[in-house]
């Protein structure tokens, strides 16, 4: 900056200015703080983005599958409340109903002297044949396992 100065320019000039042809240093410097500041607060917008499915994900929750779409939901709709649903169904212990109900459909499976599984393959037999009967018999009932069992089955009353 030894050239001559303009007339009307201060004789001090601060060190950011930079003669024309030379390297501005600053704006450089502010470019990769800007770039590295933008890149850390996405990171950190995703890593709380993502935090009812990773609370979901450690704690081995049946609702796992729901929170994960409730999280990509919040995330491409911009609606908060799908996060905040999520969230709370990872916090939240919700009852194990299937383990119980399977537990007592064995049960019922052993009184009525069936193999393990098997009553399932039946039903959907039954609603095949049911289906079926209705069509081409015009309402003849279909014999089955199922409904041969029943009626051995002795009447209380």
């Amino acid at each position: 900056m030894s050239e001559s100065l303009h007339p009307s320019a201060p004789h001090h000039l601060p060190g950011f200015i930079t003669a024309p042809g030379d390297t501005d240093t600053l704006m450089v410097v502010v470019g990769i703080v800007l770039i590295g500041s933008v890149l850390a607060v996405g990171n950190f917008y995703l890593h709380l983005h993502t935090l009812p499915e990773r609370m979901a994900h450690k704690s081995q929750k049946l609702q796992f599958e729901i929170v994960a779409v409730l999280g990509l939901l919040a995330l491409f709709t911009h609606i908060h409340l799908f996060w905040i649903v999520g969230l709370l169904l990872a916090m939240i212990d919700l009852p194990d109903f299937s383990t119980p109900l399977r537990s007592i459909a064995g049960s019922v499976e052993k009184i009525a002297g069936l193999p393990p599984g098997e009553a399932t393959a039946e039903l959907a037999n039954d609603e095949m044949a049911a289906g079926v009967s209705h069509t081409a018999a015009a309402g003849a009932p279909a014999t089955t396992k199922a409904g041969a069992a029943k009626s051995e089955v002795p009447n209380h009353a």
